[in-house]
C-alpha cells in the first residue's frame, strides 16, 4: 500500500504542455544505476525503482506553492533528476533496504554525528559511509559532473542513508512510530546530476521543493535583520547563572569601547523552570549540576524571578549594582563543587548548605520603587542607554524547555512522554543531552495545541520587547513520536505552530534555529525559518579532556560549518555560532566569521575582550562588512579531508559586491573517528601545511553581479595577514604555507581598465578582515583625458587600491586628499574617516 497522509496531484499543466525529455539516469536489467552510461551503483536490488520527475504525483499542499521562476527552472532540469523508490513484502515502520554499491569513486557526505549536529565525511567506496548520512555527493569525472543522492520525506516517513554490512548503501525509511507502517514508496530519495556542484545543490533542492511543497528555499525568504550586525550572547559569560546586572554590564563593556552590539541573545537561564520533585510554581534553585537544566520543565511563560525582580530604571541610576566577572565565576564554581559533593553523598547531604542562585537584585532596592518590571523593563532600559542595540533575542527549547512543559502548571495539556532515540542514532557520539532527555522524558504539549504553546510564549516575549528567539533542541521530537503518528506528523504540527507564531510575533524572520541538523527540519520546518546554525557549539575547550590544549576542536568547528552549508544553505542563512574574542584561537575563528556571510557575535565574559580583533570585524556602529553569499569549500576541497589527511588546507570562497574572498585555514589535527564514534585529536597531522590558491577558486557565477568576473583576465590579490599584494591571471596559482591553527584571508578583485595604462582595482579597507566588503559601489567615468573611478566606501581606515599609473588626484567626500602610491607595485593607499555610518564618496582620477 502507499504511504499514508500524502495528498498528491500531478505537478501542474505547466509540465504537461511539453514532452518531458527522458531522464539521464537509467536502471539496467543487470541492476546498475547509471548516468549517461556511466555506472554509479551496482548490485541494485530488484525491489528498487527509478521514476522521472514528471511520472509521479507531487504534493498539492497550499502552504508553499512554488513561484514561477522555480517551476521554470525545475522544468528545464527535469532530465537531470530522478526519484528512487522501493517496495517490500510486509508493511513496516522501519525499513532498511540496500540500494546498491559503488567503489573507486570519490564522495563527500554529510552525516549526523550527534542527534542534533552533522558533519562531513569523505571516501571512495560505499563501505566508507557513516550512519545517518543526510546526503552523498559523488564525483563523476567521466562526464565532468557530480551526482547528488538525497534521502527525503515521503508521506509519514523520512529517509537516511546507512552503511550496509557488505559495503552497500542502505536506505533507512522510517516513520518513528511502530503504529505507522507502509510497504511501498515511489520517492523516498532523489538523485540529481550537474556539472557545477554548487548549481547542482540549488537545482536538486528546487526540484525537491516543488515536489514536497513543505519548505521554501533561502532566496525566497527574508533573513533576520541581525544578519549583517554584531552581537553578544550571554552563554559563555554566565551559563545558567545569567541575570539582569551581568547582562547590562556585558552590553556596557562592549559599547563603551567602540564595539557596540546591535543584538543581544539572552541564552538559557532566564526561563521559569523546575524539576518534577520541586514545587510546581517556584524556580529551581539547583541548576549547577552538569546537565541539570535538561531535567527541568517550563512551568510558566514569564521570566524567572531573577529577571522578574528587575524594576525599571535600576541600572540607569547612579547607584546601579556593579558586576565583577571574577567574583561571579568564583561563586559559580562554588555552586558546582557543592552540587558534586551532594551527588557524592547521595541522600545523606543534610550537613551541606542548600543550593542557591546568584542574584544581584532584591525586592527592596532599585528602580523607581514601583512594581516589578521584569524582562520588559530591562529591555526598555537597555535600549534607552545603548542606542545601538536594536534586537534582543532569548533562548528556548522547541518543546518550551529542555524537559518540555510541566503538566498541570499552565492552561495547556501536556504529558510527560518517554523519550527514546531512534535505532539509527545508536552509533552516534556520546551526548549528555541525550542521556538526560531519555532519563527525564519530555513534557510534551498535545500536538493539537502546539500553536497555542508558541503563541503563549512568543506573544508575552514580543510584548516585553523581545524581537526574536533562538530555538534549540529541535530534534527532541523524534524521541517522542511513537504515539503521535510518527516523527513527520508530529514535526509538522509543531513546525506549523512555530511558523504561525514567527509570522505573528517576530516579523516572520526573528528566529535562529539550533540543534536542528537533520533532514526532518530542513524539509519540514523551513517554510518560514530563514536562519539556522550550521555547526556544533563553539567549544573553547573539550569538556571531556583536551589532548592538545584548546586547539584541536577549533578547526573541527570550521569544517562543520562550511561543509554543512553546502546543502543546508539552500534552506537557511548559515549561522556560524558565537566565539570568544579572548580565546587563544580567537583570530582563527574571527577570520572565518568575517567571511561566513552571516552575523558575527561573541560570547565573551564581561570585560574580557580583544578589541583589536573585534575592530577587524565590527564597525563603530555595530554593523559588519558582510559577504554577499555564504562561505563554502572550494571545488578542490570538496572530496578531501582538511582535518586529518595531513596535507589539505581548508579553502573557503565567498563573494562581495565587487570582488571575491578566499579564506585559507589550517584545520589539520582532529576529526571524526568511526571506531571510537567521537571527534578526537590526530596530533600527527597538527603540523605546517602547504597549498595554493587562485582567482579561479572563486565561484563568481553564484551571484549575478559577479558572474562577469569569470572572464576577467587580471586580478588584484591582497593577503591580509602578510600584507602582500599580487597581480594574477585568473588561472595562476599562489603558493601558501600555514602553521597549525593559522589562516590567511585573501581579497581577490578584478582589474579594470580602458587600456593597459589605466588599470584600476578597488581592494578595500586593509584594516578589516573582509577588506573588499567595504566597496559598496564602483563606477568608471571618462572625464576628458582622465579616467575616473567612483566608489562608495563603508567603514573607516586605510583604503587600498591598485592603479597602473599614479593618480592625478584622489577626492574623498568632495575634498582632495593626500595619498600614498607605490611605483613598484601600483598600490594606492589613503585614509577614510568614520562618518557615523554614512558611506564615503571617493573619486580616483587617472590620466589616460
Amino acid at each position: 500500500m502507499a504511504p499514508p497522509n500524502l495528498f498528491l496531484e500531478k505537478i501542474s499543466s505547466y509540465f504537461q504542455e511539453e514532452k518531458v525529455p527522458s531522464s539521464r539516469f537509467s536502471l539496467s536489467s543487470d541492476r546498475k544505476i547509471s548516468i549517461d552510461g556511466v555506472t554509479l551503483l551496482s548490485e541494485v536490488p530488484n525491489n528498487i525503482i527509478l521514476s522521472s520527475f514528471s511520472s509521479i504525483p507531487h504534493s498539492s499542499s497550499p502552504d508553499s506553492p512554488p513561484p514561477k521562476h522555480i517551476l521554470k527552472s525545475v522544468e528545464s532540469n527535469v532530465e537531470n533528476g530522478v526519484f528512487l523508490g522501493l517496495s517490500v513484502k510486509t508493511p513496516d515502520h522501519r525499513i532498511l533496504n540496500p540500494i546498491g554499491k559503488f567503489n573507486n569513486r570519490k564522495f563527500l557526505s554529510l552525516f549526523r554525528f550527534k542527534t542534533w549536529w552533522s558533519t562531513m565525511w569523505v571516501g571512495s567506496s560505499s563501505s566508507d559511509l557513516q550512519m545517518e548520512t543526510q546526503m552523498i555527493l559523488l564525483h563523476v569525472p567521466e562526464i565532468t559532473s557530480y551526482v547528488l543522492i538525497l534521502p527525503i520525506i515521503e508521506g509519514s516517513f523520512r529517509s537516511a542513508i546507512h552503511p550496509g554490512p557488505e559495503g552497500e548503501i542502505v536506505l533507512c525509511v522510517e516513520s518513528g512510530s511502530t503504529k505507522v507502517k507502509a510497504d511501498a514508496f515511489t520517492s523516498c530519495a532523489y538523485l540529481h546530476v550537474g556539472d557545477n556542484p554548487y548549481d547542482l545543490m540549488r537545482d536538486a533542492l528546487s526540484a525537491v521543493r516543488v515536489h514536497l511543497r513543505s519548505f521554501r528555499l533561502l532566496h525566497e525568504k527574508t533573513p533576520p535583520r541581525i544578519i549583517d550586525r554584531f552581537g553578544w550572547c550571554t552563554w559563555d559569560a554566565f551559563y545558567l547563572t545569567v541575570e539582569p546586572v551581568g547582562v547590562w554590564h556585558g552590553v556596557k563593556s562592549l559599547s563603551e569601547n567602540g564595539v557596540p552590539p546591535k543584538f543581544l541573545i539572552i541564552d538559557d537561564g532566564w526561563q521559569s523552570i523546575n524539576m518534577d520533585h520541586e514545587d510546581h510554581f517556584h524556580d529551581s534553585k539547583d541548576l549547577s549540576g552538569l546537565g541539570s537544566q535538561m531535567l527541568c520543565r517550563l512551568y510558566r511563560f514569564k521570566e524567572n524571578d531573577k529577571f522578574g525582580k528587575y524594576r525599571g530604571g535600576t541600572m540607569l541610576s547612579p547607584n546601579a549594582p556593579r558586576f565583577d566577572q571574577e567574583k561571579h565565576d568564583k561563586m559559580f564554581m562554588e555552586m558546582i563543587e557543592l552540587a558534586e559533593r551532594k551527588k557524592a553523598m547521595k541522600n545523606d547531604d543534610s550537613t551541606l548548605p542548600e543550593a542557591s542562585t546568584i542574584e544581584y537584585l532584591n525586592e527592596e532596592e532599585g528602580g523607581d520603587g514601583g512594581e516589578r518590571g521584569g524582562l520588559k523593563a530591562l529591555i526598555c532600559d537597555l535600549k534607552k542607554e545603548f542606542s545601538s542595540l536594536d534586537d534582543v533575542y532569548v533562548w528556548h527549547a522547541l518543546c518550551g524547555a529542555w524537559g518540555g512543559l510541566r503538566p498541570g502548571t499552565t492552561h495547556l495539556n501536556s504529558k510527560v512522554t518517554r523519550a527514546k532515540a531512534a535505532e539509527g542514532l545508536d552509533k552516534t557520539m556520546y551526548d549528555l543531552a541525550v542521556v538526560m532527555i531519555e532519563k527525564g522524558g519530555i513534557g510534551l504539549v498535545d500536538p493539537k495545541e502546539a500553536h497555542e504553546l508558541y503563541e503563549a510564549m512568543h506573544s508575552y516575549l514580543a510584548d516585553a520587547g523581545v524581537s526574536g528567539v533562538k530555538v534549540d533542541v529541535f530534534h527532541t521530537l523524534e524521541y517522542v513520536s511513537e504515539d503521535h503518528g510518527g516523527r513527520v506528523k508530529l514535526a509538522k504540527a509543531y513546525y506549523d505552530g512555530l511558523t504561525k507564531s514567527l509570522r505573528k510575533n517576530f516579523g516572520g524572520s526573528g528566529l535562529i534555529a539550533s540543534m536542528e541538523q537533520c533532514n526532518d527540519f530542513f524539509f519540514l520546518a523551513t517554510n518560514q525559518i530563514s536562519m539556522a546554525r550550521v555547526g556544533d557549539d563553539f567549544w573553547f575547550e573539550d569538556p571531556n579532556g583536551d589532548p592538545m590544549g584548546v586547539y584541536w576542536l577549533q578547526g573541527v568547528h570550521m569544517i562543520h560549518c562550511s561543509y554543512n552549508s553546502l546543502w543546508q544553505g539552500q534552506f537557511i542563512q548559515p549561522d556560524w555560532d558565537m566565539f570568544q574574542s579572548d580565546h587563544l584561537c580567537a583570530e582563527f575563528h574571527g577570520a572565518s566569521r568575517a567571511i561566513c556571510g552571516g552575523p558575527v557575535y561573541v560570547s565573551d565574559k564581561v570585560g574580557r575582550h580583544n578589541f583589536d580583533l573585534l575592530r577587524k570585524l565590527v564597525l563603530p556602529d555595530g554593523t559588519i562588512l558582510r559577504c554577499q553569499h555564504y562561505a563554502l569549500p572550494t571545488r578542490d576541497c570538496l572530496f578531501e579531508n582538511p582535518l586529518f589527511d595531513g596535507r589539505t588546507l581548508l579553502k573557503l570562497w565567498n563573494l562581495n559586491k565587487f570582488g571575491g574572498v578566499i579564506g585559507v585555514f589550517n584545520c589539520q589535527g582532529a576529526g571524526w573517528n568511526p571506531e571510537e564514534r567521537k571527534c578526537k585529536a590526530y596530533p600527527e597531522c597538527y603540523k605546517t601545511t602547504s597549498g595554493f590558491l587562485s582567482p579561479d577558486d572563486v565561484e563568481w557565477e553564484q551571484n549575478e553581479s559577479t558572474s562577469k568576473f569569470r572572464n576577467n583576465k587580471l586580478f588584484a590579490v591582497y593577503l591580509h595577514k602578510t600584507g602582500d599584494f599580487h597581480l594574477m591571471k585568473a588561472c595562476e596559482k599562489l603558493d601558501i604555507t600555514l602553521q597549525p591553527s593559522s589562516f590567511e584571508i585573501v581579497t581577490i578583485v578584478p582589474v579594470y581598465g580602458t587600456n593597459e595604462k589605466t588599470e584600476f582595482a578597488a581592494v578595500g579597507l586593509e584594516n578589516m578582515f573582509n577588506s573588499g566588503g567595504a566597496v559598496q559601489c564602483l563606477e568608471q567615468k571618462l572625464e576628458g583625458k582622465n579616467v575616473g573611478y567612483l566608489m562608495k566606501i563603508k567603514g573607516a581606515g586605510k583604503f587600498l587600491a591598485y592603479t597602473s599609473l599614479k593618480p592625478v588626484k584622489v577626492v574623498l567626500n568632495d575634498e582632495s586628499i593626500e595619498f600614498d602610491w607605490s611605483s613598484s607595485n601600483g598600490v594606492l593607499k589613503f585614509e577614510v574617516p568614520w562618518r557615523g555610518g554614512e558611506l564615503s564618496d571617493a573619486q580616483i582620477l587617472i590620466s589616460s
